[in-house]
């Protein structure tokens, strides 16, 4: 698992979005909405938070980062 700067992560009804990614901590978001953006922050560190996201789903990433590697990578597969 990568963790970047900007992903959301959904694990059940609840959304996660990782604000400042720093080497040791994590600042995230918890929502219930990420349309609407309205949470509470939260630091833990990044042993802490990957425990949280244990069978989380990443849905996306705030730059757009995800999709281009994916539009890359399947490109490979059929060379």
């Amino acid at each position: 698992m990568k963790l970047e700067q900007g992903q959301i992560w959904r694990k059940g009804d609840d959304h996660y979005r990782i604000v400042t990614w720093a080497r040791m901590s994590i600042e995230y978001k918890h929502m219930k909405d990420p349309v609407t953006r309205e949470g509470t922050l939260h630091t833990v560190t990044k042993k802490e938070f990957c425990r949280l996201l244990k069978g989380a789903e990443l849905l996306r990433s705030e730059s757009g980062q995800e999709d281009e590697a994916q539009d890359q990578g399947s490109g490979m597969e059929n060379v």
